[in-house]
């Protein structure tokens, strides 16, 4: 038996990475929201930038666009972001959607999971490098762990598509690290940025990129008494439930009259933006 020990995704390659020109795709998550930075485009970072600055600081002539748009549906990231993605020839794609279908009332895991396939078969076309998220385990979070049979449909569906066009499962249902408050932002939906860099380092260990990210952790959990948890329950509720909610009766999205932070594919260098390639 070969000494070597087996290629997977677990085990740094030792090549330089193959791709040249990455475009992500996705939502509020895909475009950084709970990881604020002034200094970056759209004043959010977020582990596709992450992942970005990483991947351009080992190659040369290394481009990134980031299309995702806060509160986008599945149908309106096929409708908005696939031709624009497929325009701009990337070799290396990300996809995160669906989530904010699965969790709404009567969300159909089948049914978006069809509109997802149609955009997985529409990037893999081309011969890019498809990577695909799976939706955490929301069982940690009283908010969220009624939906969790539901987004474990929706992660089955996924993996069959990603079977089916040879993608890259970037599986966040497994990164146990991130089922702790500690790594979601006030809103408890997104995550800050302990949870966009651990998100970040769980990519580029699926695409079997070595690097020097390391874990952080997360300070001490605060211990509450019953009354100041309610306190805190109401404080998020009157904060971001309610809001929420409002947008869905007016059918108002958290998206409105906002674009891609990153439209087109350009180098990144020392976390900023230089001429476009």
């Amino acid at each position: 038996m070969s000494d070597l020990a087996p290629r997977t995704p677990f085990v740094p390659n030792e090549e330089p990475h193959p791709w040249r020109r990455f475009v992500a795709i996705g939502d509020s998550f895909t475009e950084g929201i709970g990881d604020p930075e002034p200094a970056s485009p759209g004043g959010h970072r977020g582990w596709a930038d992450r992942v970005a600055e990483v991947l351009g600081s080992q190659v040369e002539d290394f481009a990134y666009a980031n299309l995702a748009v806060r509160g986008r549906l599945i149908g309106q990231i096929v409708a908005e972001q696939i031709e624009p993605a497929i325009a701009l020839k990337p070799d290396l794609i990300t996809l995160c959607a669906g989530g904010n279908d699965v969790i709404r009332p009567g969300g159909d895991p089948d049914a978006v999971a069809a509109q997802f396939e149609d955009a997985v078969r529409r990037l893999s076309a081309g011969g890019a490098t498809v990577v695909i998220f799976t939706g955490i385990d929301t069982h940690f979070t009283p908010v969220f762990r009624p939906l969790r049979g539901r987004v474990a449909i929706y992660n089955e569906n996924l993996r069959a598509i990603a079977d089916a066009y040879d993608c890259i499962v970037a599986d966040q249902w497994a990164l146990k690290t991130i089922q702790d408050s500690r790594f979601f932002d006030d809103d408890r939906l997104h995550m800050n940025p302990l949870g966009h860099h651990e998100v970040a380092r769980m990519v580029l260990r699926a695409l079997n990129v070595p690097n020097d990210l390391q874990p952080m952790q997360p300070d001490p959990r605060p211990v509450f008494s019953w009354r100041e948890a309610r306190a805190n329950d109401l404080v998020w509720a009157r904060t971001h439930f309610v809001p929420w909610v409002l947008r869905r009766l007016r059918h108002q999205s958290s998206g409105d009259n906002v674009t891609a932070k990153r439209p087109e594919a350009m180098p990144l260098r020392n976390g900023g933006l230089d001429a476009e390639l």
